[in-house]
């Protein structure tokens, strides 16, 4: 008479009936569920869910701006005083944004190569939401007061851009991931030259803003890129971050080109 054995309850010869779930099918899902894919590697369903909370975090993240920034031009702005605001739009202003933005550029790469955690990069997100919406404060205030329809006309401007970008990675499915040497070289040459700006004396002028939504034009299509092919299906908070940071210094130097075309 044979022994039961537990690790064949069916017999040497016979086989599991169907229906009935498999151990090893149940535990290599658990695996690929704690372990998401790339993804430009998952299935349909998985890749069009990562791009649509992608694209809603940013929708989100640039809601949260506007209420910020609107909140602190209708409070904060009649507290500290207008003198104190313009006072704060100089070169030193371009400079910390630029800086804000190769830092989260940086940290938005290494989350998308680690396994940062979900509540980090919602942190990250958010803290920097908070700093943009600070350092803008003073442009946008001198753009609402002395250059009427300039911020109108920079988010629509702004708006086309990324839309006619954003189309072209998705339709042409095409990998920009070799532009990252020439955006972090661009980056920093433009970090150079608000430096040299600040210390020289000289003002950046319109061909600078002209040169500065090149580049960020650029970092969309890179930003575009990776979401297609270079992110986890979890990492969809780090890379709304990577692509509204892109959008922000996007829509600052279209402004900023709107109001020094309005001076001339």
């Amino acid at each position: 008479m044979s022994q039961y054995d537990p690790n064949n309850p069916y017999g040497q010869n016979q086989q599991q009936p169907q229906g009935m779930p498999q151990y090893m099918g149940a535990q290599a899902a658990a695996q690929q569920y704690a372990h998401p894919m790339f993804a430009a590697d998952a299935t349909q369903s998985e890749r069009t869910g990562f791009i649509q909370r992608t694209y809603l975090h940013l929708g989100g993240a640039i809601l949260a701006f506007v209420v910020l920034e609107t909140l602190f031009l209708n409070v904060l702005v009649p507290m500290i005083g207008e003198a104190t605001i313009i006072g704060m739009f100089s070169g030193w202003n371009m400079l910390i944004l630029m800086g804000a933005f190769i830092g989260v550029s940086f940290l938005a790469g290494h989350w998308a190569r680690s396994d940062a955690s979900v509540g980090l990069q919602y942190t990250g997100l958010s803290l920097y939401i908070l700093a943009e919406a600070v350092i803008f404060m003073p442009m946008l205030y001198i753009a609402g007061k002395f250059y009427p329809g300039s911020i109108e006309t920079a988010g629509i401007a702004t708006l086309a851009i990324f839309g006619g970008l954003t189309a072209f990675v998705f339709i042409s499915k095409a990998d920009f991931s070799f532009m990252r040497g020439f955006l972090v070289v661009g980056s920093m040459a433009a970090f150079a030259v608000i430096i040299a700006s600040i210390f020289m004396g000289g003002g950046l002028g319109i061909w600078f803003s002209g040169a500065m939504i090149l580049l960020f034009g650029g970092y969309i299509l890179y930003d575009t890129s990776n979401i297609i092919h270079n992110y986890r299906t979890d990492q969809h908070v780090a890379a709304s971050l990577a692509l509204f940071a892109s959008v922000a210094m996007l829509f600052w130097y279209v402004l900023r080109f709107v109001m020094q075309m309005m001076e001339e």
